[in-house]
C-alpha cells in the first residue's frame, strides 16, 4: 500500500461548491456538508490547517488495485493529524460494502504515518455546536472593549452567572454588553455549553 504525498487540488469532476477562508488559509469543499465540517473544525481549533483531498492511498482488494482519497486532512494546533471522510449517514450505509475496504486501508495508512482516520457524518456535524459556530466565528476577530472584557471575565470567574445576568452586570448599554459577551464566547474567553442552544439562562463561566 502506498500513497501519493503531494498536495493535490480538487479535480474538475469534483463539482466544487466553494471555499472557506480560515485563519490558517483557504479550505475547498465539494458539498454543503463538507462546508459545515470545515466550519466546525475551524471553530474547534482556530489554528487548525484544513486541506482538501490531501493524499491518494493505493491498496489492493483481492486481485484488484484500488485507490481512495480522503476528503480532508486536518492538522490540529496540538500537533495531531486527522484524515477525514465526510459522508451522509444514509449514503454511508448504502455504500458500506464498497467503502469499508477503502476505509480500512486509510486507517492502516494513517496509523503508519502517525495520524488518525475517521468518518464524520451529518449526524455528528449538524448539531447545536454547528449553529453556534456559524454565529460565533464571524465574531472571533471582532474588536471588543478591553475594560469591559476584563470585567466580564472576572465576574464569570468569581460569580455564578447566566448569559443575560452577565450582560446586565456590565456597565454599558444592552447592545454593547451583548456584543462583549458574544465576542468573548467566540474567542473562548468565556465558556458555555455548545451542545445546546445559547439562551438567556445559559450558564456562563470563565474559560
Amino acid at each position: 500500500m502506498e500513497a501519493k504525498l503531494r498536495r493535490i487540488p480538487l479535480s474538475r469532476r469534483s463539482h466544487v461548491i466553494g471555499s472557506q477562508s480560515l485563519d490558517t488559509g483557504v479550505a475547498e469543499h465539494e458539498s454543503a456538508l463538507e462546508r459545515d465540517f470545515v466550519t466546525l473544525a475551524s471553530f474547534a481549533d482556530p489554528g487548525a490547517v484544513v486541506t482538501a483531498q490531501p493524499v491518494t492511498i493505493r491498496f489492493r482488494q483481492g486481485e484488484q488495485s484500488r485507490r481512495y482519497t480522503p476528503d480532508f486532512r486536518v492538522d490540529w494546533s496540538t500537533g495531531s493529524t486527522d484524515f477525514v471522510e465526510v459522508k451522509y449517514r444514509a449514503d454511508l450505509r448504502a455504500s458500506w460494502s464498497n467503502l469499508r475496504p477503502a476505509f480500512a486501508a486509510a486507517r492502516r495508512w494513517a496509523q503508519e504515518h502517525g495520524a488518525r482516520f475517521r468518518i464524520a457524518t451529518d449526524c455528528g456535524i449538524r448539531s447545536a455546536r454547528l449553529e453556534a459556530a456559524k454565529r460565533l466565528l464571524p465574531l472571533r476577530n471582532a474588536p471588543v472593549d478591553p475594560a469591559l472584557a476584563e470585567l466580564a471575565v472576572a465576574k464569570a470567574r468569581t460569580e455564578k452567572m447566566d448569559f443575560i445576568g452577565l450582560v446586565d452586570a456590565l456597565p454599558a448599554s444592552r447592545e454593547v454588553a451583548l456584543g462583549v459577551v458574544w465576542r468573548l464566547i467566540a474567542r473562548g474567553a468565556l465558556s458555555v455549553d455548545l451542545t445546546a442552544p445559547i439562551l438567556p439562562g445559559s450558564s456562563v463561566r470563565a474559560a
